[in-house]
């Protein structure tokens, strides 16, 4: 069960690798295919697998399958993107028995104002709001937390594009009995555009949980590759990211992998 998500969107990915392989005329340049602010309705379906975590017992893992859609508003000078986490936290007991815990995480939003919107860059702020929606504590913090984001993308040409997501966020209310939280998430993306679609990439995601003075740093290095159908770009990419500096219970390794779609006007 552990592997089923995972697997699926590798093999998908690899589908549509051979796939563009048989379209050159159809490929795209991906410059815009991996900006978070791009000016098109968007679904990402996403998922986070680790296998590894520091200070945990060897046969602890975690799993996170996302759905992320985004929609631009005036001209894409707004835009609104809801995030939906489905979670499975898995340790062993005393005894060496895994018992894992699935289901709903909590609903995270964002929304963004774009106050540079050109081709060369994208720059977007804006508030973040988290809701209290897990299955169980298990899978979610229980409170209702709230914060800020600001989002740049830079294309500095056609091979070389990079940006970053600076988030942070605090709790505000929820369940008294769980504990409060105060954190930040730096995520700097890089890209390289290979030709015809294939890129190389990276999007690590550097937690800081301040209230508790942990942190996980991880770098990140995948493939990716854009194809054009249609009015729908696909974008497909697996990434192995491993944390060189952590402090706490926090992912040692981690694959990355995703199939997101841009739908064009």
């Amino acid at each position: 069960m552990k592997h089923s998500l995972l697997t699926l969107l590798i093999f998908l990915c690899l589908s549509a690798f051979l796939e563009a392989q048989e379209q050159n005329k159809d490929h795209v340049s991906g410059t815009q295919a991996n900006n978070p602010l791009a000016n098109m309705t968007a679904l990402n379906i996403q998922n986070y697998y680790v296998p590894r975590l520091t200070d945990a017992q060897e046969d602890a893992y975690l799993n996170t399958f996302w759905l992320r859609y985004a929609k631009p508003f005036s001209k894409g000078k707004l835009l609104l993107r809801v995030s939906v986490p489905f979670n499975t936290v898995a340790f062993p007991d005393d005894t060496g028995l895994v018992s894992s815990e699935n289901g709903l995480g909590d609903i995270n939003a964002l929304f963004t104002y774009n106050f540079i919107s050109k081709p060369t860059a994208t720059v977007g702020v804006g508030p973040v709001i988290i809701a209290p929606t897990a299955a169980n504590d298990f899978l979610g913090s229980g409170k209702w937390q709230v914060g800020l984001a600001l989002v740049a993308f830079v294309v500095k040409s056609r091979e070389f594009q990079l940006g970053g997501l600076v988030t942070w966020q605090t709790s505000v209310a929820g369940d008294d009995n769980r504990e409060g939280t105060n954190s930040a998430i730096i995520q700097p993306f890089y890209f390289w555009q290979l030709g015809k679609g294939t890129y190389l990439r990276g999007a690590p995601a550097w937690f800081f949980n301040i209230k508790n003075d942990a942190y996980s740093v991880p770098f990140a290095l995948g493939i990716g590759k854009v194809i054009k159908v249609g009015n729908t770009v696909f974008n497909c990419f697996i990434e192995p990211q491993y944390s060189m500096l952590h402090k706490g219970t926090q992912p040692q390794f981690q694959i990355f992998a995703g199939i997101n779609l841009q739908f064009l006007k």
